[in-house]
């Protein structure tokens, strides 16, 4: 059985703001335990953008920045590659090692926002499940 993006998944996504401050959103993380925050460019376009703890320790930390002052617009990652709810796990970790990411948004046909997929949840996939040579 070959197991799919949909099927290891977060879902449903936190979204946030981009107009919230970093301290906000690094307050939501930590309570939920996550590592990023997808961001809502525009919500009826299904754009959006990225804040992952990287950008936090990049961005923030290293530049000693308030994240008090500091809004979720200027340090967040735009222009997304998204992933398919059908890819294999294999696909996904290809393209995500390919785009130098460890974080997907995960879209349907019909380009609406279905999940989160992150290099964490394909790491806990290969220790549960191991990994079956594809045909």
């Amino acid at each position: 059985m070959t197991h799919k993006v949909k099927d290891w998944m977060s879902s449903p996504v936190i979204v946030v703001d981009r107009d919230s401050s970093v301290a906000y959103a690094l307050t939501l993380m930590r309570r939920r335990n996550i590592r990023s925050l997808l961001v809502s460019i525009d919500p009826e376009q299904n754009r959006f953008g990225i804040l992952t703890t990287t950008d936090i320790r990049d961005k923030i930390i290293a530049q000693d920045k308030n994240p008090s002052n500091t809004s979720v617009r200027e340090i967040m990652s735009e222009n997304l590659v998204s992933a398919n709810p059908d890819w294999t796990l294999k696909h996904c970790s290809i393209e995500m090692q390919k785009n130098n990411i460890h974080h997907m948004p995960v879209l349907d046909e019909q380009r609406c926002l279905v999940g989160l997929i992150s290099a964490t949840d394909l790491f806990f996939a290969a220790e549960e499940i191991g990994w079956e040579e594809e045909d």
